[in-house]
């Protein structure tokens, strides 16, 4: 399985006027029956106290793929050279960020390759739930629309 093309959405988020990106990813496991989710820090400036998929900015001058492997690593403890395994899926939606520049943030999609799940500071707490009951967690509005674009994507799995 290929990955997405990172540069062609890049440059259609560019002739867009998107000159800001965001990186996260749908981590799953057990044949993609369950996802991760993270739960924020009360007193974090984006979503405070919310649950999100593993996900941030991607850094000037830093390739998308290389801000989202950067965001696993920092967020979920994923090791250094351990590669992405993406799945060929890719969501994307624009939003304003906290500073009100205009953001693409990019959702991809990939298998847990087993490893202990290790937060960093800006989350408390983790959960595996059904990818089924993605409905019922306080995502955020845009991001369950992602989910529920990849669930569609896989189609009917037993």
């Amino acid at each position: 399985m290929h990955s997405p093309d990172a540069a062609t959405l890049v440059e259609d988020a560019r002739r867009a006027g998107i000159v800001r990106f965001s990186a996260g990813a749908i981590v799953h496991r057990d044949a993609g029956r369950e996802i991760l989710l993270l739960r924020r820090r009360d007193d974090e400036t984006s979503f405070p106290g919310a649950e999100s998929l593993p996900s941030g900015g991607v850094e000037p001058g830093e390739a998308l793929f290389e801000g989202l492997a950067r965001e696993l690593r920092e967020e979920i403890g994923l090791p250094a050279g351990v590669p992405l395994r993406l799945e060929p899926f890719v969501s994307w939606f624009d939003y304003e960020s906290r500073h009100g520049h205009r953001r693409r943030q990019f959702t991809f999609a990939r298998p847990h390759d087993g490893t202990e799940v290790l937060l960093s500071k800006e989350h408390t707490d983790f959960r595996w739930i059904p990818a089924v009951e993605y409905g019922d967690s306080d995502l955020t509005v845009q991001v369950k629309a992602a989910v529920g674009a990849w669930l569609e994507h896989r189609g009917p799995r037993a």
